[in-house]
């Protein structure tokens, strides 16, 4: 390798020796944004509310070029310092790192901002998001059997379609006759000319077959009745009004929550590394659902995606939230698949969401969990594969005894964690 390539993996250390604090920073220009943007190249943003002295200025430059001379073409040498409005830089909350007192480091993305905040959770209704970040994995069906499983139980459940690209959960749950004239993707583009209103009530439907449950369940699709020009709708649903498009999703599903009081709110979310996905996840304060098989793919993707949470100081405020589900396990050789994902699951979490307890004084405090504690988020929630039960089918054309055979060690754990914490454990 080069000695004069600068991979963009390395830029943020690089940036940190160069705002190291054994260097004094310029005094009178507030808080130092060492911005990336979309294009890899770093500058260095300060508000403009602030008028420093020639002497400051001066130093703010003198590091602006030693940032630019250090990071190469990541650099920017011809504007060494941009003076920014404060609305401008409240655009890069959410996606900070800091580097020390007063630096800090932010990204400038097309997409991907949403994986790097998090939300807290409302206190009422309870919701749980679906997420995988491979398909294929019976989302949708589990969506549709959960909320039948709810229901059943007296509840009143919400089952949001939010995966727009691929909406499986909306004709799995419509069935004949009980889709409603317009759906989220509507919502989304009606909501830009001040007419998300009048789709709210023209946006849920109820399946029939949840007639002979003591509760109820609505359902929210992705589309309307008639999809319409979907492709035309689908290109505009992440637009925005004023502050973030994941603003919008909030609103929407308050606003839905709103009118049909649920207790429970089911949200299948878009899977891979997405902003539409990243909403679902971090954004809604939602617990969530990780769906995985024990596969490299879906283990290296989760651990992109849980580096990224470490990276940006989520950990904390969303691990407490995940749970793991090892879906389509296979008929042959079961216990030893379930107790190879277990492991893996557990070795995953231990590297990037748990705490290391090495030398810890006192460790009851301590987020971490032996590998066998069954309350655990990395002790997975089980869905066996079932040749009966068909990804994606209408509830009515499910068999109850496939249903059953796949769903019944799942809906035994849901039970018992969906209205508690683990409790946490010293290895």
């Amino acid at each position: 390798m080069s000695s004069d390539f600068v991979p963009f993996d390395r830029v943020f250390a690089l940036a940190a020796e160069v705002f190291s604090p054994e260097i004094e920073l310029p005094a009178g220009v507030g808080d130092i944004h060492l911005v990336r943007n979309v294009y890899g190249r770093v500058y260095v943003a300060v508000s403009d509310e602030r008028e420093p002295g020639a002497e400051a200025r001066a130093s703010l430059e003198a590091l602006a070029r030693s940032l630019a001379a250090r990071l190469g073409p990541h650099g920017t040498a011809d504007t060494p310092v941009l003076f920014a409005s404060r609305g401008l830089l409240d655009t890069l909350r959410g996606s900070e790192r800091k580097i020390r007192a007063g630096v800090f480091f932010a990204e400038r993305l097309v997409t991907g901002a949403d994986w790097s905040t998090a939300r807290d959770a409302p206190a009422r209704p309870e919701r749980w998001t679906l997420y995988s970040v491979k398909g294929g994995l019976g989302r949708s069906t589990t969506a549709v059997v959960l909320s039948h499983h709810l229901a059943r139980r007296g509840s009143t459940v919400l089952v949001v379609d939010l995966d727009l690209e691929s909406p499986g959960l909306s004709p799995a749950l419509a069935g004949q006759g009980a889709h409603p004239d317009l759906g989220v993707t509507d919502w989304l583009i009606e909501d830009l000319v001040g007419q998300g209103d009048f789709v709210l009530d023209r946006m849920v439907g109820s399946p029939r077959w949840a007639r002979e449950c003591d509760g109820q369940v609505c359902f929210a699709p992705a589309h309307g009745r008639d999809p319409g020009e979907y492709v035309a709708k689908l290109g505009r649903a992440w637009m925005t009004r004023k502050g973030h498009w994941s603003d919008r999703l909030r609103k929407m599903v308050s606003d839905l929550e709103r009118r049909y009081e649920p207790d429970v709110v089911v949200l299948e979310s878009r899977s891979g590394i997405h902003d539409f996905a990243a909403s679902a996840v971090t954004d809604l304060g939602a617990r969530v659902l990780m769906f995985a098989t024990d596969s490299a793919s879906h283990w290296n993707g989760y651990q992109i995606l849980f580096h990224h949470w470490k990276e940006y100081g989520l950990v904390p405020a969303l691990r407490e939230q995940v749970q793991i589900v090892s879906a389509t396990i296979p008929e042959l050789g079961k216990d030893a698949y379930v107790a190879r994902f277990r492991e893996r699951s557990w070795h995953l979490f231990r590297e990037s969401l748990y705490d290391n307890l090495d030398g810890a004084v006192s460790a009851g405090d301590r987020f971490s969990f032996d590998l066998d504690f069954a309350a655990a988020p990395h002790d997975p929630l089980l869905i066996h594969w079932n040749r009966g039960l068909a990804a994606g089918s209408s509830l009515d054309g499910l068999d109850a005894t496939a249903v059953r055979h796949a769903y019944s060690d799942f809906f035994s754990r849901f039970d018992r964690i969906a209205n508690a914490a683990p409790t946490r454990r010293v290895e």
